[in-house]
C-alpha cells in the first residue's frame, strides 16, 4: 500500500495541511483504485461516503442537461480532491466524474475525514478554502457561458485545455477530447464544434491531425477569447 505522506500529490490539496500521524492514518484506512477510461469514479444523483483523491490520471465532471447532452463544468487533474462539497453537506453528488484516460485514485471514508476536519484547524480551513475557490470557477464559468460567444468559449477552452494539462511531442494537446466533449465544454451543439473548429484550423489558429488538436496561433486565440 502506497503512503499517503510519500505521496506526491498530496501537495496539491488540502491533504498537506494534515500532520505526519493523520497521514499515516489516512494512509491506513484508504482504498486505492484503478479506474479506466470512460468508466465512472462517481455518478450524479450518488451519495459519496467519502472523499477522492486523484492520484493519476484526468477526469471530467458533467451534469446531464434535460435534453441529455452532456454539460462538461470542469476537468480535474491529479492532487485534487474530488466529493469534500457532498460529503460536507450530506448531499447526493451534483456532477458525474468521468475518466478521461485511466486513472488512479484514492478513496477514504467519510467517518476519517470528519475526523481530521475537527481536529484539524488547518485542515478544515483549507478544505473550505478549496470549496469556496470551486464555487468561484462555477461563477467565472455562468459568466463566461452568458456573456461569451461560442467562438471565444472554444478559444478559451482550448488555451484552457494546453496551458492546464500541456502538449505531446508532437505539440497536440495532451488531453484529447472528443468533438462531442468539447462541444459539451463550450455548451454548444457538435455541429456548431466542428463548424468552429474548421475555421480556426482555415485560419491557421490551430491545426487538426486526425482527432487530435494542435494550437498554431495562440495569442490569436488569447485576443479572442478575451
Amino acid at each position: 500500500m502506497s503512503k499517503c505522506e510519500q505521496c506526491i500529490v498530496r501537495k496539491f490539496s488540502s491533504i498537506n495541511a494534515l500532520t505526519k500521524d493523520e497521514l499515516v492514518k489516512m494512509a491506513n484506512c484508504k482504498t486505492s483504485y484503478i479506474i479506466k477510461k470512460g468508466e465512472p469514479i462517481f455518478e450524479e444523483g450518488e451519495m459519496i461516503n467519502g472523499l477522492f483523491c486523484i492520484k493519476d490520471g484526468v477526469c471530467k465532471l458533467s451534469k446531464l442537461s434535460s435534453n441529455g447532452k452532456d454539460q462538461i463544468i470542469k476537468l480535474v487533474k491529479p492532487g485534487e480532491l474530488l466529493g469534500q462539497r457532498s460529503m460536507i453537506s450530506d448531499q447526493s453528488a451534483n456532477l458525474s466524474a468521468i475518466a478521461l484516460e485511466d486513472m488512479e485514485v484514492c478513496f477514504v471514508p467519510k467517518d476519517e475525514v470528519i475526523g481530521f476536519f475537527n481536529q484539524n484547524n488547518k485542515f478544515s480551513m483549507s478544505m473550505m478554502q478549496a470549496i469556496c475557490g470551486d464555487l468561484k470557477e462555477s461563477d467565472d464559468h455562468t459568466v463566461a457561458m452568458a456573456q461569451k460567444t461560442v467562438k471565444e468559449r472554444l478559444a478559451d477552452t482550448l488555451l484552457y485545455l494546453e496551458d492546464n494539462f500541456g502538449k505531446n511531442e508532437d505539440n497536440t494537446l495532451r488531453i484529447q477530447l472528443s468533438r462531442d466533449e468539447l462541444a459539451g465544454m463550450i455548451g454548444t451543439a457538435t455541429e456548431s464544434c466542428i463548424r468552429l473548429l474548421s475555421e480556426f484550423n482555415k485560419n491557421g489558429w490551430i491545426e487538426l491531425i486526425g482527432k487530435k488538436i494542435s494550437i498554431k496561433d495562440k495569442a490569436k486565440l488569447k485576443r479572442l477569447s478575451e
